[in-house]
């Protein structure tokens, strides 16, 4: 009851912020950017609450309960990223006058085969995002509650694409500023009750990371996918008519759906082909991908994807064209790493607690819940029923605020620049989008979200951070190299990902190229977009269209109205009025 108490207010004003929204939406430039009038501090805190997503804290909390300390780079790379936004990207992205990341493909390199390849990319890194979120969703609201894994899934589908439908842009970006208040407020002050809670003893054994090998009292286990156990001498569980009984050694498959309840003082069985919370090597500053060996070089590909990642992450990128102008863009970017590095205090201390409290949840692959079901483990009464309530309330808004504006993108992908149309087409791709997502989200309960959400961040590390970087800084980009990166820095990243599947014999190092492709493949797209530039030739105009990227803005960007822009390219019919368009874009780039 406390839980439902606690997620409706967070759905219920989401949805009543959306109507709000109506009636600021004529355009698509109001559905798509806010009309581009939103100030740095409010973009800011929408940037925060839309970045901040379940793979951003509970994710990186539960991969603390689950492999130890060194996950706690991935906050690290989340947050550089934006240091080298705002150094590189930021500014001249909101002066090219786009909507989208592939309106500014076109606009700088005049080519439509490019707008439509990165559109094709905005919807693999959308989706890649999106699944875990809507998973997540139902996973946590199903720990907490008890209710079926496709209520969570349904709820949040429902909330985000009625809120869009109706507000779009504007409607999210007050949605998500909110939600960043509501998720600081919501993560911080269970945190502190949960430290000053615990006593001496757990804060001791938090800072002195032990094996986890029994269990102190009665627990169940709710296995919602199978999983094979390796089971030593010792393993005992309660029966159905409350007898115990003792599980022979040796392998032990438990099949999804069943419950186990493990006696007090049971010895702790092992998941096959991991290591229990608090082994050797837990409390290890690095990271492990799938295997103890090489860790220096799992984290360093963990952390080129995430920060060269976020520098390519179409609905972060979009938030800039809502700023007013360039400097509002620098000043929203610098004001987010402010914010980011408040919030990512936190996920460690949950992290360390959750190691100590809720080591369990390991065997069922639950880890993703461990924030949410710790104040049960503190204070099985009320009081731990309402901070319960209150992180499952903080968790919706992460998964909220972060799927708005992935829900967007794709509907700007879709709509925008696949098959343009107006504002009634761009709310019913948002619907049909949403309903797209939650079908693939439903069957993804044995997925690893952070894992989805990592190969998202190095699709966009491989693909549009060579695009961004060297669009906006290297004027002999051409469309044909542009076209050659982008393609094969989305084969290489896909590839790698599905190889690291499939789980070939190859030596470790290789494994974890594999699994985190990110160390190869963003300097092949880098490399393969410089080579095949060199082959070719620029536009002539592409020294001006570098100009208006770097200058202060004085008057309206001509690339902010797509069709003057086609029509100024001769996108119909290049060939034939080639020499005419050149004249006309130089004359107005130049003025």
């Amino acid at each position: 009851m406390i839980v439902t108490l606690a997620v409706a207010p967070v759905v219920l004003t989401t949805l009543a912020i959306g109507l709000l929204g109506v009636a600021a939406m004529r355009t698509t430039s109001d559905f798509l950017v806010a009309s581009r009038r939103v100030s740095p501090l409010l973009n800011s805190a929408a940037v925060s609450g839309e970045y901040l997503s379940a793979a951003s804290f509970l994710g990186v909390a539960g991969l603390m309960v689950r492999d130890g300390v060194g996950a706690l780079w991935y906050p690290v790379g989340f947050t550089a990223g934006y240091i080298a936004m705002l150094a590189l990207v930021a500014a001249p992205m909101r002066r090219s006058g786009a909507l989208t990341v592939p309106d500014f493909a076109e606009a700088r390199l005049g080519s439509v085969t490019l707008r439509r390849l990165a559109a094709v990319v905005v919807l693999v890194i959308s989706v890649l995002y999106l699944v875990p979120q809507f998973r997540t969703a139902g996973l946590v609201l199903s720990v907490v509650s008890g209710t079926p894994y496709w209520v969570g899934v349904i709820l949040s589908g429902l909330a985000v694409s009625i809120t869009l439908a109706l507000g779009g842009m504007r409607a999210a970006t007050y949605v998500q500023a909110f939600q960043f208040v509501l998720k600081l407020v919501l993560f911080i002050v269970p945190a502190a009750w949960l430290v000053a809670q615990v006593g001496p003893e757990v804060r001791q054994e938090a800072l002195h990371p032990v094996e986890f090998t029994h269990f102190e009292a009665q627990t169940p286990v709710s296995f919602r996918i199978s999983a094979t156990l390796e089971v030593p001498e010792g393993v005992r569980v309660v029966d159905d008519d409350g007898g115990v009984s003792e599980i022979p050694p040796g392998e032990w498959h438990v099949p999804a759906g069943a419950t186990v309840v493990f006696a007090q003082g049971s010895a702790a069985p092992v998941l096959e082909g991991s290591t229990a919370p608090g082994g050797p090597g837990w409390e290890r500053p690095l990271l492990d991908l799938g295997t103890p060996e090489h860790p220096l070089l799992a984290t360093w590909a963990v952390l080129l994807a995430t920060m060269l990642g976020t520098m390519g992450l179409p609905h972060v990128i979009m938030r800039f064209h809502t700023s007013p102008d360039g400097r509002a863009a620098r000043r929203t970017a610098a004001l987010t790493v402010a914010l980011l590095g408040v919030f990512y205090i936190f996920p460690g201390i949950y992290g360390t607690l959750g190691r100590v409290l809720v080591p369990h949840l390991y065997l069922s692959g639950a880890t993703d819940s461990a924030v949410v079901a710790l104040p049960a483990q503190v204070d099985p009464g009320p009081l731990g029923g309402v901070f319960t309530g209150l992180l499952t309330a903080g968790a919706f808004a992460a998964f909220l605020a972060t799927s708005l504006g992935l829900l967007l993108v794709v509907a700007g992908a879709i709509s925008h620049d696949l098959v343009p149309g107006g504002l009634r087409q761009l709310r019913m791709t948002v619907v049909g989008a949403a309903i797209v997502v939650l079908l693939l989200a439903l069957p993804a309960v044995s997925f690893d979200a952070s894992t989805l959400v990592t190969w998202g961040f190095t699709v966009a590390a491989s693909t549009f951070c060579p695009l961004l970087v060297l669009g906006i800084w290297w004027s002999r980009l051409t469309a044909g190299g542009a076209i050659a990166g982008v393609t094969v820095g989305l084969l290489a990243s896909c590839g790698g990902f599905a190889l690291g599947i499939a789980d070939p014999p190859v030596p470790g190092w290789v494994s974890i190229l594999l699994i985190q492709p990110a160390p190869w493949s963003v300097p092949l797209a880098f490399a393969t977009m410089i080579v095949v530039s060199l082959f070719g030739r620029p536009q002539p105009w592409a020294t001006a269209a570098m100009l208006r990227l770097h200058l202060h803005e004085h008057r309206r960007s001509p690339f902010a109205d797509r069709s003057a822009l086609a029509r100024d390219l001769g996108h119909s019919s290049w060939s034939a009025r080639r020499s005419s368009a050149v004249r006309r874009i130089t004359r107005r780039l130049v003025r």
